[in-house]
């Protein structure tokens, strides 16, 4: 069984700006030492998916960076994790959709010339044994399989919604219905399509060549899934039944869509509870990424006198970052963040190199990399001053972009 994969890492995020401002959204960091990328290529490589190219279009220069520093398995033996950029070699047009970024790559495919092929996205946060899906593609002799989750009805009107019959086959396909349909025997939930697909080889070719030919939005989800499951073997994969190794009960079936600044931030902040749901420290199922050289993290002054000192509760904190007589509650922090001494930060996202200056006091915000704090700064405290300098989402969470002068 020779499966590769084809990572959609394209797009251009606009719901994350401004952290998509200078970088694709798989690029975006995550969990403090983390690239949202990283999760859906660590579920590749422990599922021994070892044949992986990444399409790129949009802002890619931070991502293809990451990937050539953190990704490189071994050419020599067949293995790779290749960044491909849009290269327009079936006209003068960008990405249309989905379906036609595999077109215009189908010759990595016909080159390659794997059984079956994994589509996924590159903008999702979860854990996945990814050959349990194509054993079940395997075994239904399915042309295409999607991955999917069950959710409640109420909330699968955000999202294309799968209707099923008793073998799980797909009769039906909606992109964001008023009113979903259940599974059956379940009428309280529905069936969520997460993006993720496998494909055998020829009707994958076959599929995107007719739509190239077509007008459509040349899109999985629009056109090549409503079409097909008609006339051809589509089944759906129910992703809560997906186990990995070290991976707990209540881990099963946890999938994000990051795809908002609300989303990334609640999804970050469930890393931070005490016993939270997705579990980073599972060592059988590793989460890989570049690995900077950076010192450890460093907690100074312990002048109780003065409330000089260096505390983190219930946080993240990444290597490299100096915690100098400031407390963090909540927090993420990624690599090199310097918070000063009389700081106070809580339910924050810190990025890379970023330094707070005394007596600050943040609390719901998002502050992306190589930004100065200057001391005595107040943000989350002052909705109306907040917007007049920065971007704030409809749920309060401050937003500071990438070398925004505060």
């Amino acid at each position: 069984m020779e499966i590769m994969a084809m990572i959609m890492a394209g797009g251009q995020g606009e719901r994350l700006m401004p952290l998509t401002m200078e970088r694709a959204k798989p690029a975006v960091p995550f969990a403090g030492r983390y690239r949202i990328i990283d999760f859906v290529l660590s579920n590749l490589l422990n599922s021994r998916i070892l044949r992986v190219k990444i399409l790129t279009q949009f802002k890619s220069d931070s991502l293809n960076r990451h990937l050539a520093r953190g990704w490189q398995l071994a050419p020599r033996f067949g293995l790779y994790i290749d960044a491909v950029p849009a290269q327009m070699r079936t006209g003068t047009s960008w990405y249309r959709g989905t379906a036609d970024a595999i077109f215009q790559n189908l010759n990595i495919i016909k080159d390659e010339h794997p059984d079956y092929v994994c589509v996924f996205g590159g903008d999702h946060i979860y854990r996945m044994d990814v050959r349990q899906m194509a054993y079940y593609h395997i075994a239904k002799k399915a042309e295409l399989t999607i991955s999917a989750i069950p959710k409640p009805i109420e909330q699968a009107t955000s999202f294309g919604v799968i209707e099923v019959d008793k073998d799980w086959r797909v009769i039906g396909f909606e992109e964001k219905p008023a009113h979903p349909k259940s599974i059956p025997g379940r009428p309280d939930m529905a069936l969520v399509s997460m993006g993720n697909y496998i494909f055998t080889r020829d009707p994958l070719i076959d599929w995107v060549t007719e739509d190239a030919g077509r007008e459509t939005a040349h899109d999985f989800g629009k056109n090549i899934i409503t079409d097909k499951y008609k006339t051809n073997a589509v089944y759906a994969y129910d992703f809560s039944t997906n186990t990995i190794p070290g991976g707990e009960q209540k881990e099963q079936g946890y999938w994000r869509d990051v795809g908002t600044l609300d989303e990334y931030f609640q999804a970050s902040m469930d890393l931070v509870e005490v016993a939270p749901t997705f579990n980073l420290y599972n060592l059988k199922w590793p989460l890989w990424t570049f690995n900077p050289s950076r010192p450890p993290a460093k907690f100074v002054f312990a002048d109780k006198d003065s409330q000089r000192i260096g505390l983190a509760t219930d946080s993240l904190v990444s290597e490299g970052c100096v915690i100098s007589g400031g407390r963090i509650h909540r927090c993420i922090l990624s690599p090199s963040v310097r918070v000063n001494s009389f700081c106070n930060i809580e339910e924050s996202i810190i990025m890379e190199g970023v330094e707070i200056g005394r007596r600050s006091r943040i609390r719901k915000a998002i502050i992306d990399k190589y930004v100065a704090i200057p001391p005595d700064t107040e943000i989350g405290f002052d909705p109306v001053k907040d917007k007049e300098r920065f971007h704030v989402t409809e749920s309060g969470i401050v937003v500071i972009s990438k070398h925004q002068i505060v």
